[in-house]
């Protein structure tokens, strides 16, 4: 047997002799006027961050010969007598200030820490008093796998979001939309929409373009830090193209911007077409352009510069992604007003 052992064994036996084996003679030879050991404060309740440091402070006066034992009461295990460790926990330690008070520390605390500590002096009868840990944990997101696969469905399907949240106590998770926009909860009592859902499941029912976006999940147990994550949400569509102005009238000599509104996920193939069937690219003559509206949305422009008659005719956009094509057909005429040098526009509608 290792000396420590010995000790350990040395001190403990003590440590019950005294409690049991010499009670009748602690009677007999102490004179009826010695002052008993007195707790002079409570022992301290804990409620400690997992990996943190926590003591337990215990104050007696008048100990005279009585030892002081730390004791972890749920399980019934020892775990120091006097200023000497009897548990071979590491992360366990005692003090002593030389005087009255006598300290219990716990470093890196961990889960199974938790539970009842009893500051104990072997008195007949045995004097006591019980302070409570409690570890908390902060919240975790676990990793679920999703992969952007299965964050990504075609308009008007379903799509159901999870996120796993673990932590003491139990963390509440709670769903925002990024942007701050609403979140749209469709069921067979109808449509509602609201700023947070908690849960740790979103189920988006019959979801549209305009749902898309990033989601974020967030974890929190009242132990700081919150936590959230982020799962961006694609939804897709085939192309749609919408022009205001059919009919755009320019003078020669002008420049002039054609435009159309494309909403598309994936984000389509785009070109600009003559009514003779000439594709358009950037030149001298012509500029070709696109400008991001949303995550789905953005705007075509075709400018044509110094506008001849040559350039007078129809002029067709087109949007082509995986799920179709769209075109949109703008007339573009002449007028005999000088209007200067200006560019005329065709709208835009948003």
């Amino acid at each position: 047997m290792a000396s420590r052992d010995l000790v350990t064994c040395f001190l403990l036996t003590a440590f019950l002799y005294s409690s049991f084996g010499k009670r009748q003679m602690i009677r007999q030879t102490l004179p009826k006027s010695e002052i008993q050991p007195q707790f002079l404060a409570p022992l301290e309740n804990h409620t400690v961050t997992q990996g943190r440091d926590v003591s337990f402070t215990c104050v007696v006066n008048h100990l005279q010969s009585y030892k002081i034992a730390w004791i972890k009461s749920d399980s019934r295990a020892i775990l120091a007598i006097h200023t000497h460790m009897v548990a071979h926990n590491p992360r366990l330690s005692v003090t002593h200030n030389g005087h009255n008070t006598w300290k219990l520390h716990v470093s890196n605390v961990q889960p199974n820490d938790s539970g009842t500590y009893m500051c104990q002096i072997n008195t007949d009868p045995m004097e006591s008093q019980t302070g409570y840990m409690k570890v908390v944990i902060p919240p975790d997101i676990m990793d679920l796998d999703d992969s952007a696969d299965l964050l990504t469905t075609k308009e008007s399907n379903d799509l159901r979001l999870r996120c796993r949240a673990t932590g003491t106590p139990k963390p509440t998770v709670t769903w925002r939309r990024e942007d701050g926009r609403e979140i749209t909860l469709r069921s067979e009592l109808g449509v509602k929409r609201v700023q947070s859902y908690e849960g740790e499941q979103l189920h988006l029912v019959g979801i549209l373009r305009q749902e898309m976006g990033s989601y974020l999940c967030i974890a929190s147990n009242g132990v700081p830090p919150t936590v959230s994550k982020r799962y961006h949400v694609n939804v897709r569509f085939k192309p749609l193209i919408k022009v205001t102005n059919q009919l755009v009238a320019a003078p020669t000599n002008s420049n002039v911007i054609l435009q159309c509104y494309v909403e598309s996920s994936p984000r389509a193939s785009n070109t600009w077409y003559k009514d003779n069937g000439i594709k358009l690219l950037t030149n001298d003559k012509h500029n070709v352009s696109e400008f991001t509206v949303n995550d789905y949305a953005y705007q075509l422009n075709l400018t044509i510069k110094q506008l001849s008659r040559n350039d007078f005719g129809s002029y067709i956009c087109s949007a082509e992604n995986p799920y179709g094509k769209a075109e949109g057909t703008i007339r573009l005429q002449g007028i005999r007003e000088k209007v200067g040098p200006r560019a005329w526009i065709a709208s835009l509608l948003i």
